[in-house]
């Protein structure tokens, strides 16, 4: 029986996640979206329903170790507060260090008693994620007091990008070890794969920008040395487990694409029909789905998908006229500061992030990346994609099925997540 209660505001889970080596932590999306802008959160018969704010997965939860130091309570990994590296109490552009100047700095830290600190890989530095941030692409003002970052700053420092230094607010750029194994357009010969608390999105960045180093935030890592391993087992039976993270996974895709509404939709019909055997699948949630990416493999090196070999990936041509794999549709709305705040979900790359650039299409992001697509509208109104970086628009994009392993099957409360509805409609909230 699902739980009823006024708004959307979801319980936080236990269960087994919590004692896995790979445990997925909650987005912390609390708000509910249709196609442009907030909604009371969806009846279960109801267009939008099963989105993200739904779903309450494994609540964030840190400790401030008092020496400088956070720990994740859900993930077991330990890091350090503050991305001031040079230490002197303000967080800007001369904190930012090349991704070579970034391990370094890590392997020589010494913080909290310990000196095993590492730069972190794109899995763990994601974990830390956290998507009730805003994302102010766009944002022209310089005043950045209003503005939500990506990241929980009761307990980590933030800065936006250092504007006195010429950068853009949104460039809050983090790096990870994770270099990209194929290449980027102009990247210089090496791509780094990173997370930008300011916009909420992993992009693949050169590792150098007009002939310079490019430099980036450094936030060091500790503990739990197996977190972003997968351990997929295929069960025979069209499904795949992965015991490090407690997610099964249908082993095919949707084979075509769909709008965001439609793809909420679809994960319904597909419960209904009891879709192997199992009616609790759900639209997984963005960081759910970054957990799947193998950083390992990509179109160019291995002519496949970013996903263990396990999986089955429906082929797609892309924008260039290549052979290419999908974006994948999360139930996480990637929230904005215009008046169309809930206009865009949030997706994973599984095949190149094509980007529009010196009139021709580029793998500008990787296999791998997350961005975000309008939720509705017509790919071909985007012919050179949008941003600075002419991000390919496609909107249509494909989805995966997910469940908690060792659940009944029988509906959201017999898992590990658990789904909420509202008691009193708004009109808004039906279509």
């Amino acid at each position: 029986m699902l739980a009823l209660v006024i708004g959307c505001a979801a319980q936080p889970q236990t269960g087994q996640a919590q004692t896995s080596a790979y445990p997925i932590v909650d987005t912390g999306q609390a708000t509910c979206y249709d196609a442009s802008t907030e909604i009371a959160c969806p009846s279960t018969d109801a267009a939008f329903y099963g989105q993200d704010a739904q779903l309450a997965g494994n609540t964030p939860s840190y400790t401030n170790n008092g020496n400088g130091t956070i720990t994740d309570n859900v993930t077991g990994l330990i890091w350090q507060r503050s991305p001031d590296t040079n230490g002197n109490g303000t967080i800007n552009a001369t904190d930012k260090l090349s991704y070579a100047d970034a391990g370094s700095y890590c392997q020589n830290l010494t913080m909290g008693g310990q000196s095993d600190w590492q730069l972190p890989d794109i899995k763990q530095l994601y974990s830390l994620i956290d998507f009730s941030g805003i994302d102010p692409s766009g944002y022209s003002g310089t005043d950045t007091s209003g503005l939500i970052p990506f990241i929980d700053t009761d307990y980590f420092d933030f800065a936006y990008g250092d504007t006195a230094a010429g950068e853009r607010i949104i460039d809050s750029q983090y790096a990870s070890s994770t270099l990209y194994v194929a290449n980027t357009g102009n990247d210089g010969g090496s791509t780094l794969f990173g997370v930008n608390f300011a916009d909420g999105r992993i992009k693949g960045y050169g590792l150098s920008l007009f002939g310079k180093d490019k430099t980036f935030f450094v936030q060091c890592v500790r503990g739990n040395t197996s977190y972003g391993q997968n351990s997929f087992a295929d069960n025979g039976d069209s499904t795949i487990t992965d015991a490090a993270s407690g997610l099964m996974w249908a082993q095919d895709d949707s084979g075509a694409g769909m709008n965001w509404e439609q793809a909420l939709a679809w994960v319904q019909t597909q419960n209904a029909a009891n879709y192997l055997g199992h009616n609790d699948w759900r639209l997984p949630n963005v960081k759910e789905l970054q957990s799947l990416v193998d950083y390992s493999r990509s179109p160019d090196t291995t002519s496949s998908a970013a996903i263990n070999v396990l999986f089955k990936t429906t082929g797609i041509t892309n924008e260039a006229g290549q052979a290419d794999f999908p974006f994948y549709w999360s139930g996480t709305t990637h929230s904005n500061w215009t008046s169309v705040s809930g206009g865009f979900g949030a997706y994973v790359a599984f095949g190149r992030a094509l980007g529009y650039m010196n009139n021709s299409w580029v793998d500008v992001h990787g296999a791998g990346a997350q961005r975000s697509d309008p939720k509705q509208g017509d790919p071909a109104d985007y012919p050179t994609g949008h941003g600075p970086q002419g991000d390919a628009i496609r909107i249509y994009n494909y989805v995966r099925l997910v469940r908690d392993a060792g659940t009944t099957g029988g509906g959201g409360s017999t898992g590990q997540y658990h789904v909420y509805v509202p008691a009193i409609m708004s009109s808004g909230a039906s279509v």
